[in-house]
């Protein structure tokens, strides 16, 4: 049954039971999931209609006439949704905001309370200068909700490479921030004896501001899309695109107009580089020259050519393989102990020994999503504007050693 107007779907539930409207607002959470075609417009209606009848059932019951306590539910996200109030602290990470942020963005019909949520954030937006460093061209243009901002980090990390075991910041761009490096131990003390202080050694590492920008049509038939549907597909996009382009900047970055790579960022000498020979020692000498401070979280890094031609099948003296395969815990494996991280950015016969939490990334903003129906008017289209402010660099040189294959090996 579809209603016109939320008084209509409030005096068709007001004298129905608690159970029936449960199972009602079930039904829809079931169409919406199911249904990619579904009237969003007209279950909105019904769903304002429901809460209404809910809650003059409870008011009845608890001879309450209070009416600032709303209904909890709401189908369309699955959370808790306050109908009345609009969230004041972490804005952001709020239902209301999410659901309003991907309604705005499929161009469908915001109710009151998401209106007056997102108009908030923008607002917010504005004062804390999150959208300064966004070259956006319209208003449809809003920071990315933290909880989406979440799933597509922690889906870039199970996309394989360097950037699930580099450190991922969040701080302000051209501002030195000092970076804890390996320490000695604590020392045995004898009772009564003075103590020498030591001073904790610490390098600066200061990230600049670099755009990524990546635009992406899709047909405008997707305003029937879910909300639900379409975060889903945002997040493979921006993992795709945006994620991506931080990945290979890890490995290959230029520092100029981009992030800085380890290849680059990183004065490569005799102190800390070695010849691929094609020996097994190639690696113990790796493992030799790498400062014990960092050697405890070692990882070895490399594309998957350089795996099997240049590691798979050493041994040392005894026929022992170095490379042993670990499919138990779900990694690639391990060389002499250390785990191995295949990464296809890194080039061919080149391997990188280091501890990866001194390499990092930033994204100072988050990510910013930008709508446009005007560009593409003429073939039906709907542009997104994926934009991000970001910066990776090595944070510790001397954490990282790197072994190149030599002409002959």
């Amino acid at each position: 049954m579809e209603f016109k107007t939320v008084q209509d779907a409030f005096n068709h539930y007001r004298n129905t039971s608690l159970e029936d409207i449960e199972s009602r607002a079930a039904q829809i959470k079931g169409t919406i999931d199911n249904d990619p075609n579904a009237d969003v417009t007209s279950i909105n209606v019904e769903i304002e209609g429901l809460n209404q009848a809910k809650e003059n059932i409870q008011d009845k019951q608890n001879g309450d006439d209070d009416m600032t306590e709303r209904s909890q539910f709401n189908p369309i996200t699955g959370m808790n949704f306050n109908q009345n109030q609009v969230p004041t602290e972490n804005i952001f990470e709020s239902a209301e905001y999410r659901s309003a942020f991907y309604k705005t963005m499929l161009g469908q019909k915001l109710d009151d309370v998401e209106t007056r949520t997102f108009n908030q954030a923008m607002e917010k937006q504005e004062a804390e200068h999150r959208a300064d460093a966004f070259n956006t061209t319209t208003n449809s243009a809003a920071v990315l909700p933290t909880q989406t901002l979440n799933e597509v980090i922690s889906k870039a990390r199970t996309m394989g490479g360097l950037i699930g075991h580099v450190r991922n910041f969040n701080i302000p761009t051209n501002i030195s921030v000092p970076i804890g490096t390996p320490t000695s131990k604590a020392q045995w003390h004898a009772e009564g004896t003075p103590v020498e202080s030591e001073r904790a050694t610490t390098t600066a590492v200061q990230f600049a501001g670099y755009e990524i920008i990546k635009v992406f049509s899709i047909s405008a038939a997707a305003k029937k899309m879910s909300v639900q549907a379409f975060e889903s597909y945002m997040i493979d996009e921006l993992t795709n695109c945006v994620m991506e382009a931080i990945a290979e900047a890890l490995v290959n970055g230029t520092g100029s107009g981009q992030g800085t790579g380890l290849d680059t960022g990183i004065t490569w000498d005799e102190t800390n580089s070695l010849g691929l020979t094609g020996d097994y020692t190639d690696f113990t000498q790796a493992l030799a020259i790498l400062k014990r401070g960092y050697a405890a979280g070692a990882k070895f890094a490399m594309n998957n050519a350089t795996l099997y031609n240049k590691v798979y099948s050493l041994v040392d003296n005894n026929n022992r393989p170095i490379f042993i395969a670990d499919p138990k815990n779900e990694s690639v494996g391990r060389i002499l102990g250390k785990e191995v991280v295949i990464d296809d950015n890194i080039a061919d016969d080149t391997i990188i020994l280091g501890n990866f939490q001194y390499m990092g990334y930033n994204m100072p903003q988050g990510l910013m999503l930008e709508v446009s129906r005007e560009s593409s008017f003429k073939s039906g289209l709907v542009d997104y504007r994926a934009m991000a402010i970001a910066d990776t660099k090595p944070l510790v040189d001397e954490a990282f050693i790197k072994l190149t294959a030599t002409s002959e090996a």
